[in-house]
């Protein structure tokens, strides 16, 4: 479900981007098409990869992309933008073409996750709404993805809504959760749209509500016996939450309910111990399946250390830290040109800096992941768009980190990461369900990713590397850029 359909965000820009589009109409011909790449410069949280999110979203946002009569009236309303420019906009629809990494790839920096190929003045208006997209969902499936594997099996859901920052970033951030690896989420409009697992039991409130603790949990457990779980941190955990809860629990026994459908959930104090505390009074009367549940300001960090202290937990709610990616929220993607077409062929463009991590790769390109025989990822590769590469002989490539050490491929298999999704502005291509999606990640770090990629503390890096004719073309262009000709 596409929840665009009745709004209108294609104004979703900043203003510079119709101020070029602006002077291209009116300077040059709009029709020149350009590339744009999508990429980063470093993963989050100082970790080995991430994860790739937000390409059905950009693709419903690229094929409705078009601006109303207010729309229009508000932009002449600032004496910024020539009539026929704004009559140009009136009947604007994207005709481009963008390729794309599949929803879900893993992904490292400098990689070209999605190229724009498109007329100058529609690439230029796309930059923003496309960068959004990316940067907020990449940032959280790849902080989702760290949790659940902090979690060693254990289920986490997403229960950040409220502490998201707004309507959208809690409705996406489900989303981006989901496919970086949790069970579900508490997020009803998410399940709604993306057919995501939702659940959620009790706040404190419903225990407030009653005149004691007991009469709460026992209207509950009448009302949702095949799903009980009970809050047990109003008042005191361990001398009345859990003795109440297993009081409940030994009537629902009594009347044939099993312990499969019931536990506790924590959401205060010292989860380790009393997490350990509970499991032990909840096993000595007999409820050796109630589950016990927690959740409070967790995250990769803490959710391991509480494990660490032989934390007793069947699963975790994961709030703020997950939905804001608290650690580090911003993930950085940037959209910059890399070619100009110029005679019916395109011609690189580069972006120089003193910052080496700033210095972009030129022109049209394909990325290749090489896989050894045991289908292990042991490098990425970039190419010239539709350069000749075998691997499966002895193969040169250049680690344009450490370009003088010679190094090669051989006996190994390359997958093409970039797809056309879209051509002339149309869908070309089934996009896979957010479950999809989750499943494809799941198999990658399962099947192909080193596990030492995954650690959280000094992960092994994974390698980005060119081909020779690639990186010889960037180093001219470096050696040649910015001169001025006379």
């Amino acid at each position: 479900m596409n929840i665009y359909d009745k709004r209108n965000i294609s104004m979703m820009m900043d203003l510079y981007e119709l101020t070029m589009a602006n002077g291209y109409f009116l300077s040059e011909n709009e029709d020149t098409r350009v590339a744009f790449d999508v990429f980063y410069r470093k993963n989050p949280d100082g970790g080995g990869f991430s994860i790739f999110a937000g390409l059905e979203q950009i693709v419903e946002y690229l094929q409705g992309m078009h601006f109303e009569k207010e729309d229009i009236d508000y932009l002449r309303s600032l004496n910024q933008f020539d009539d026929k420019f704004l009559e140009y906009l009136s009947d604007f629809r994207f005709t481009g073409d963008v390729y794309a990494y599949p929803e879900g790839t893993i992904m490292y920096p400098g990689e070209p996750i999605v190229t724009v190929v498109a007329p100058l003045v529609q690439a230029q208006l796309v930059e923003t709404e496309i960068l959004a997209q990316v940067n907020h969902q990449s940032l959280i499936a790849t902080k989702a993805q760290r949790i659940v594997r902090s979690a060693k099996g254990r289920a986490v859901s997403d229960f950040g809504a409220r502490r998201a920052h707004n309507n959208d970033a809690a409705i996406y951030g489900a989303r981006a959760a989901f496919i970086g690896g949790v069970k579900g989420t508490a997020t009803v409009s998410a399940g709604q749209y993306f057919d995501i697992p939702v659940g959620g039991t009790m706040a404190h409130s419903f225990i407030m509500f009653y005149q004691d603790e007991l009469t709460a949990f026992r209207k509950f457990a009448s009302i949702y016996p095949n799903n009980c779980i009970l809050l047990v941190d109003t008042y005191d955990v361990l001398k009345q939450g859990v003795p109440h809860a297993i009081q409940v629990f030994k009537e629902m026994r009594e009347k044939g309910i099993g312990s499969s459908n019931y536990g506790i959930r924590i959401d205060s104090g010292d989860l380790g111990y009393l997490t350990q505390k509970s499991r032990q009074m909840l096993d000595e009367a007999g409820f050796t399946d109630a589950k016990i549940v927690i959740s409070n300001s967790l995250d990769e960090y803490t959710i391991k250390s509480i494990l660490d202290q032989g934390g007793q937990v069947d699963s975790f709610g994961v709030g703020e830290r997950l939905i804001t990616s608290r650690s580090e929220p911003v993930f950085g993607a940037v959209f910059k040109l890399c070619a100009v077409e110029e005679n019916g062929k395109f011609s690189p463009r580069i972006k120089i800096s003193d910052s080496v991590e700033k210095i972009t790769n030129p022109g049209l390109k394909d990325v290749y992941r090489i896989y050894d025989r045991q289908g292990h990822a042991i490098a990425d590769l970039i190419t010239g768009h539709g350069e000749d590469v075998d691997v499966e002989r002895s193969y040169r490539f250049v680690d344009p980190i450490e370009p003088w050490k010679v190094r090669e491929f051989s006996d190994c298999t390359k997958k093409s990461l970039q797809q056309k999704v879209i051509e002339n502005g149309r869908l070309i291509r089934t996009l896979p369900a957010v479950k999809d999606i989750q499943k494809y990640v799941r198999e990658q770090l399962d099947n192909e990713i080193w596990p030492e990629e995954q650690r959280f503390e000094n992960p092994h890096r994974h390698y980005v590397d060119m081909s020779p004719k690639y990186y010889e073309m960037k180093m001219d262009m470096l050696a040649n850029a910015g001169q001025v000709h006379k």
